[in-house]
């Protein structure tokens, strides 16, 4: 009698339990039942319309989740405003640096295989960093325009300094922004070029850096590296890795470096701000951009993806399950702890946050200065994207625009706020 009541207790312990959280699929939910009060989260749609009615930003798309579950999918605006196409929550958008996570946790998938160690040289993988030089300014005061000098590297750039930005790569838009000019890789984007992204990385190896390995966080095209290093890690372009080993198997079915023709529809256009208002960004380069008519041969790890707020929710619903999502393990959640931990020490922002493989960290709320969670990790791109997840409050958080340059919009931070105003059941306490 006691061995059945035992059983039945035991049954009904595990049946109340109900799935996993890596077992859902990101299903929309009342706010209630996953601790968001409704009320104020009409405040974030509020806002977000305002900005469009002010004519601020051209359209939005906002994503909130919260314990695996969608409580906000929202479309704001337009996603074309000349030609009079409403946004929508299916609109697809270009996400320039939210590209550097993605690549990130490709080479994690490499890592978890034996085919590459966070401690490997990058010459490993590409011979022409073997020797690398850094930049030496020119001294304080000089006259514009003084030539700078170089010297060696004190080491080799490992995998790890690319994932953390300590390699000292910069965009090149420094005192040597000619050469880098003249050698065709000066800025993130390479939508345009006709050649691998391999061949551009070549021509980067040959040019001096910023910073010595180790020394200085410097924001540039280490992921680009780290994208060619997948490359030649993998066997494959890393395009086709991204489809088989991530956007597949998490279900990212709007996620590309180029859109396919089908779905140009779907493609939010760009604009700038502009003396209070926004215009429409010219059609060339790091404007509307070659995404869609463009060679279609250059995969920038970097900076190349474009996604939808839905598909990138589902990305970091995986980093925040610890690697798995409907029951397809994409990483160990050893290796998402280490990518999602302060990795750079006090370099990165005066100690104000961390920085891990890709993402900002925050490690003390009250240092942060903003709305937020211990271990929360995010980032954003350069047509004013912007995404978080906070494993202690298990938030998603996405901001889906495109706005280039976007002067003083302050749209990122009433989102951030907006959101944790909601939360009305904290798991903090």
């Amino acid at each position: 009698m006691n061995t059945t009541r035992r059983a039945v207790g035991l049954l009904l312990a595990l049946t109340s339990i109900g799935p996993p959280l890596a077992a859902q699929a990101l299903l929309p939910s009342a706010p209630e039942a996953v601790g968001l009060s409704s009320e104020r989260l009409k405040r974030l749609g509020t806002a977000m319309q305002q900005a469009v009615d002010e004519k601020r930003v051209a359209g939005v798309v906002t994503l909130v989740a919260r314990r695996g579950k969608v409580v906000q999918l929202a479309a704001f605006g337009k996603q074309d405003v000349e030609a009079g196409v409403p946004m929508a929550k299916d609109t697809i958008f270009r996400i320039a640096s939210q590209s550097k996570a993605v690549t990130t946790a490709a080479a994690l998938i490499l890592l978890e295989e034996g085919k590459l160690l966070l401690t490997d040289a990058v010459s490993k993988f590409i011979p022409a960093f073997k020797k690398t030089t850094v930049i030496v300014p020119p001294p304080a005061g000089a006259v514009a325009g003084t030539a700078f000098g170089s010297v060696p590297a004190k080491r080799e750039i490992t995998i790890h300094d690319l994932m953390t930005h300590t390699s000292g790569i910069s965009y090149g838009d420094g005192v040597a922004e000619a050469q880098y000019k003249a050698a065709g890789v000066l800025g993130w984007y390479f939508a345009d070029k006709d050649e691998p992204v391999g061949a551009a990385i070549e021509r980067l190896a040959a040019l001096p850096f910023d910073s010595q390995p180790g020394e200085k966080w410097v924001y540039g095209f280490s992921t680009d590296v780290l994208g060619a290093v997948v490359e030649k890690a993998s066997g494959q372009s890393l395009d086709a890795f991204f489809h088989a080993r991530i956007f597949g198997p998490l279900k990212m079915n709007d996620t590309y470096f180029f859109l396919p023709k089908e779905k140009a529809g779907r493609l939010a256009a760009v604009y700038s701000a502009k003396d209070g208002a926004i215009e429409r960004a010219p059609d060339a380069g790091m404007g509307q951009g070659a995404y869609v008519d463009g060679p279609r041969r250059c995969f920038s790890g970097g900076a190349g993806l474009l996604s939808t707020a839905s598909d990138y929710a589902r990305f970091l619903q995986m980093l925040l399950n610890g690697g798995e999502l409907d029951g397809v393990r994409i990483l160990s959640p050893k290796t998402v702890e280490l990518m999602t931990s302060n990795n750079v020490s006090g370099l990165y922002h005066e100690g104000q946050f961390g920085f891990g493989l890709a993402f900002e960290i925050t490690e003390h709320v009250g240092r942060s200065g903003r709305l937020g969670s211990v271990g929360e990790f995010g980032w954003g791109g350069a047509y004013f994207t912007k995404y978080w997840a906070d494993p202690m409050e298990k938030v998603v958080a996405v901001l889906m625009t495109q706005l280039r340059p976007a002067g003083d919009s302050d749209l990122q931070q009433k989102f951030r706020a907006l959101v944790y105003q909601s939360i009305v059941e904290s798991s903090a306490r």
